[in-house]
């Protein structure tokens, strides 16, 4: 059967991907001309790739793991050392690192932890430990509970002091969710820990090979195309249109001009953000309390910069935990990803975090800003020999939704009270939060739902037909 879905980023391709496999004939729909959404990237006038954001890919990502084994191109994941990095500010150009053992889990991460002797002493280490006991015995269903807490406060009800917040979670939080500790909700970060304590490679951490839409976005245009779905861009979705009994009756779309046209499907998706969702639900929906509660959830802003140098500033092939006050994570493309790689000169991808002051302002302040960021974690360098050739800033004003306390009960299911219509995205209900990972489970629970509403709408429409035929026999 037909479904249309409106937005492809990782949720809509991924969902798209799923319904394909099921049998069912996707046709997806993404307004600009470049495929991937969060993951979105596109090709400057040098030909040098200007990215939405900085991915890094965890072992911790079984769905996403999976949809590229089954694509075949499993291979295109550049898996690093087992580790975790952070600058240390009062020790400029000094790195501090948790290499994790090759051993089981939890412990492997246990051990990494007690290793590192330049950030937490032995009584942080165990009060740290012993904070982490109650997620990691009773679960997931204790790590929700905490929902009601930001970071910080959970932190300081297990006893452990501002100091691990300052060193450890401040570059956590800000690199998972873009916003701080005293703002986000504990259960956040405890949901991601709990996931790289439990798994052997959990925290292990990969770049793709070169940029998302061709590397990973446009494996799975080529899959849906060749089992008979559509793929469109520059094609918007600009009202959803109803039938009398408050279902979907078709999905007006458009291109760049004013025409617009109808497009009609047995099944309707939006996997579009849920910013947008909300601009474009019909007037009769917006008193249904099922939609009512999206008011709850809003994008972050996210701010993405790149820097181009005329020489090498570093050789580390990791991503970083900058714990910068600006600056969240950042990596030298040029040594941590294939196709960007120049042994020459490097390229440096940072994540500015959080952006909400930073937003509206100019790309020359926050090129400028950056740098002086950048003075502190390459002070031999920085900005006496490196000379910058070039830089870009992308500015994300609404991203993932914003994870403060309490958000997970606004949280949707992908199906909805609409009979022919769904929700993907990463907002929508799944464990994996707002993440590349939680896009492509979202996307693939969506399938599930959709394919289950349309196969029960055949077997009871089948049942209605036999049931007529026998009293017309009769």
């Amino acid at each position: 059967m037909r479904v249309a879905i409106a937005g492809a980023g990782l949720a809509g391709l991924s969902c798209a991907k799923y319904l394909s496999d099921l049998g069912h004939t996707p046709i997806l729909l993404e307004r600009s001309a470049t495929l991937g959404g969060l993951v979105a990237a596109w090709k400057d006038e040098d030909g040098d790739w200007v990215e939405t954001g900085l991915h890094a890919f965890f072992g911790a990502y079984p769905n996403m793991l999976q949809l590229m084994a089954e694509l075949g191109i499993s291979d295109r994941l550049q898996w690093k050392q087992h580790t975790l990095i952070f600058n240390q500010p009062e020790k400029p150009g000094i790195l501090s690192r948790f290499d994790v053992p090759n051993i089981p889990a939890p412990f492997n991460v246990i051990v990494s932890i007690l290793r590192n002797n330049d950030m937490l002493t032995w009584n942080q280490k165990i009060r740290f430990a012993i904070g982490l006991i109650p997620a990691i015995v009773r679960g997931q269903k204790y790590v929700e509970s905490t929902d009601k807490y930001s970071l910080i406060e959970w932190l300081r009800l297990q006893g452990v002091d501002d100091k691990v917040n300052t060193d450890i979670f401040i570059a956590a939080s800000k690199a998972l969710t873009f916003i701080n500790p005293e703002d986000v909700s504990a259960m956040i970060i405890l949901t991601a820990l709990n996931k790289f304590l439990q798994q052997r490679y959990g925290s292990k951490i990969a770049f793709l090979d070169g940029a998302p839409p061709e590397r990973l976005c446009q494996p799975i245009v080529d899959h849906v195309i060749a089992l008979g779905g559509e793929v469109h861009t520059e094609t918007s979705l600009r009202e959803i249109v109803l039938n009398p009994d408050g279902s979907v009756k078709h999905f007006l779309i458009g291109g760049l001009g004013p025409e617009s046209q109808e497009l009609v499907a047995d099944a309707y998706v939006s996997a579009m953000s849920v910013d947008i969702i909300k601009l474009l639900l019909p007037r009769s929906w917006q008193g249904m309390e099922f939609f009512q509660k999206l008011e709850g959830l809003e994008g972050v802003p996210v701010i993405n910069v790149q820097i181009w140098f005329d020489c090498k500033l570093t050789d580390v092939d990791q991503l970083l935990f900058s714990r910068s006050p600006l600056l969240s994570v950042y990596a030298d493309m040029s040594v941590a990803c294939k196709e960007y790689a120049d042994p020459d000169k490097s390229m440096l991808e940072l994540v500015l975090a959080p952006a909400a002051d930073w937003i509206s302002k100019s790309d020359q302040d926050i090129i400028e800003a950056t740098m002086s960021e950048l003075a502190k974690l390459f002070p031999a360098q920085i900005p006496d020999h490196a000379k910058v050739l070039k830089a870009r800033v992308v500015k994300t004003p609404r991203s993932v939704y914003t994870a403060i306390p309490g958000r997970q009960a606004y949280r949707p299911s992908q199906a909805t009270p609409i009979p022919n219509f769904f929700l993907s995205g990463s907002y929508t209900m799944q464990e994996y939060l707002g993440s590349m990972e939680g896009a492509v489970l979202s996307g693939k629970l969506t399938a599930k739902a959709v394919n289950h509403t349309l196969k029960s709408h055949l077997i009871s429409s089948q049942t209605l037909g036999q049931t007529t035929a026998a009293k017309a026999l009769a």
